[in-house]
């Protein structure tokens, strides 16, 4: 899985599968607040959801620590 072949709104499975890690570390990732190392996310109904640019720019915050 690739930048490119992401959806512009992402999914915890998406997160998972692209960064190698359980849906359930994704989900925890999600309640975190930013300001405490979370994805940056929005919930529609009780669906979580990610913009793909937030998520790489998180990705890029990650890499300055």
């Amino acid at each position: 899985m690739s930048e490119q072949t992401l959806p512009q709104m992402l999914t915890a499975q998406h997160i998972a599968k692209y960064l190698g890690i359980s849906r359930r570390r994704v989900y925890e990732l999600l309640q975190l607040s930013e300001e405490v190392g979370g994805i940056k996310c929005f919930q529609i109904g009780a669906s979580k959801r990610v913009d793909k640019e937030d998520f790489f720019k998180w990705i890029e915050k990650k890499k300055e620590v």
